[in-house]
């Protein structure tokens, strides 16, 4: 039987591409060049490698220096060679998101207690580019309307294909929440689904208060780990 990590991968590496966008935006897909596919597997054959449904945390789409560069959301060169014991040669930059995930990662018991219940994806799994900078799906009414059926069958696939957990549902970033409770309401594919602040708005905006931002992301996702 496939393993969650198999079906993960099947999930990344045949998300469609887009055909051309509005708003001058630029979708790629880090599971089409070799050295992200190659550390995301090796990463998901890590931490992945069983049946055990996991709690999603879903963030908006990748970002160009952290997922893009590792095919691991939220986890930059540092955090993937560090804290997850995947070497790899990427430049060792830091990315503002990371570095505040694995705070709450370390928090929670480190990568292997945390992935064991948690997998950390994005609505729209495509990096999404504007002149070269990142860029969201929902920065442009025309691009949201674009991409809405893309957004549909992505959370459709990671739901009943990768067999993500239908109790609970962690949303990143409170824009993005609100696009995930609208398509919730159509779809119905999580009970519930809890909205946290993004971890780069904390970052850039609420540093002085990291510590209690990071208890309050560790206490709703222990509330996560089993159905209430």
């Amino acid at each position: 039987m496939p393993t969650f990590a198999d079906r993960l991968l099947r999930f990344l590496t045949t998300f469609p591409l887009p055909a051309a966008l509005p708003d001058e935006a630029v979708a790629l897909s880090p599971y089409h060049e070799a050295t992200p596919r190659e550390l995301f597997t090796r990463f998901a054959r890590q931490y992945y490698a069983d049946n055990q449904p996991r709690v999603a945390l879903l963030g908006i789409n990748p970002g160009r220096l952290g997922n893009g560069r590792t095919g691991v959301a939220f986890t930059d060169p540092v955090a993937l060679a560090d804290a997850c014991g995947i070497a790899n040669e990427l430049p060792r930059r830091r990315e503002l998101s990371s570095q505040f995930v694995y705070e709450v990662i370390a928090a929670m018991g480190g990568p292997a207690a945390f992935y064991q219940d948690f997998f950390l994806g994005s609505l729209y799994p495509l990096v999404l580019l504007r002149q070269g900078r990142n860029y969201n799906y929902y920065d442009s009414l025309a691009l949201l309307k674009a991409l809405e059926p893309d957004i549909r069958l992505s959370l459709r696939q990671q739901v009943l294909e990768v067999g993500l957990a239908r109790h609970a549902a962690v949303c990143l970033g409170r824009r993005n929440g609100q696009h995930l409770l609208r398509l919730n309401q159509e779809l119905g594919l999580f009970d519930q689904i809890h909205v946290l602040d993004h971890p780069r708005y904390l970052m850039q905006y609420q540093r002085r208060d990291l510590a209690r931002h990071v208890d309050q992301y560790v206490a709703v996702l222990n509330a996560c780990r089993t159905p209430q």
